[in-house]
């Protein structure tokens, strides 16, 4: 089996280890002509490979491919086309599809986001443990002063229910252990199921809506299956809006949930700020009503006068859950194992 793999760095911006994680895999089962281009690369595919006339496998990432390039690569039997970082606009290149499908060639596309779902999920996960137990606003305190080491109560008389000995949380907000908590998620696909799982397995008390998934979805995650989204907001300790950006969610969550939130709930907002009503959220979590721990905003990047950056009842960080090593070696899986088997 002759494979090639072509790619561009407008490619490995986006997904900077999978070309290479690509290669590892594809090596593993025959000849493979690699080639990393550079960013002015205008020439055709197949002046730019050595071996066209052999090629069966072909996986494009960045670059453009024409109807001049087809009869070039007489034996190719399968590939797969990222024009960009994501994937292919089929419409506007229609005719070479359409000339590689006339001379026997699959087109392979990914059929799943579940490559970062684990990332997303975990990274969720421990922005809800830092909100809970205010992690990076102890880590801040303690670069610029002292204080956050004294743990002495009010005028230095211990009373029930406010700050003692090695005592960092802020009771005014959902806090201390996730176990026992009640979890509300909205969504149960890869991300929110993963996130579940985790919750469940500290011992929480973990419900989720999505009308769309399957009931194992809330099994296999040890989440409750709650049939209406108005419901799932009442009783929340810690909040999760956990679906994806589409036509559909956006504005899912609206200022009524929000409102509905019992005040102190912890939000985690890691997959989309779209799905929520962000004024409302903006409007509760300003006024102290409630916590937020978040990886997306509603306006991004962040301003450095925004109001919500450094709030004491804000945990942030700049759109990054997703982006690891792993997700960017599992995209590549994904989309190899549909190859066939060699």
């Amino acid at each position: 089996m002759h494979s090639a793999i072509l790619v561009h760095p407008r490619f490995d911006g986006v997904w900077p280890w999978t070309a290479d994680h690509a290669h590892r895999i594809w090596q593993r089962e025959g000849s493979v002509e690699f080639l990393r281009l550079g960013p002015d690369e205008k020439q055709l595919v197949t002046q730019l490979l050595q071996t066209s006339q052999k090629i069966e496998r072909l996986l494009i990432l960045g670059y453009n491919l024409t109807v001049a390039d087809v009869e070039q690569l007489p034996r190719l039997r399968e590939f797969a086309w990222i024009e960009g970082g994501y994937g292919l606009d089929e419409t506007r290149q229609a005719e070479v599809l359409a000339a590689l499908r006339a001379q026997g060639a699959k087109l392979i596309r990914h059929q799943s986001e579940g490559f970062w779902g684990q990332s997303v999920s975990e990274f969720g996960f421990a922005l809800t443990l830092s909100g809970l137990r205010r992690i990076p606003q102890l880590h801040r305190e303690m670069i610029t002063n002292t204080r956050t080491w004294y743990y002495e109560p009010p005028n230095g008389v211990g009373q029930p229910s406010v700050r003692g000995q090695q005592y960092g949380d802020d009771s005014c907000f959902t806090n201390g252990t996730l176990e026992g908590k009640r979890v509300r998620i909205v969504g149960a696909g890869n991300i929110a199921s993963r996130y579940a799982s985790f919750c469940h397995f500290f011992g929480a008390d973990v419900a989720a809506w999505d009308p769309f998934a399957s009931e194992p979805c809330f099994h296999r995650s040890g989440a409750r299956r709650e049939h209406f989204l108005d419901r799932l907001v009442h009783d929340a300790e810690i909040f999760v809006p956990m679906v994806p950006l589409t036509d559909k969610t956006a504005g899912l969550v609206t200022a009524a949930h929000i409102d509905a939130l019992p005040r102190g709930t912890l939000v985690v907002l890691v997959t989309r700020a779209g799905i929520c009503d962000m004024t409302a959220v903006r409007r509760r979590v300003l006024a102290g009503e409630l916590s937020l721990a978040a990886d997306v905003f509603d306006v991004e990047p962040l301003p450095l006068d925004d109001p919500l950056l450094g709030h004491p009842n804000v945990v942030h960080t700049p759109h990054n859950a997703g982006r690891t090593k792993q997700a960017g070696e599992r995209w590549a899986e994904m989309l190899l194992e549909q190859f066939a088997p060699v």
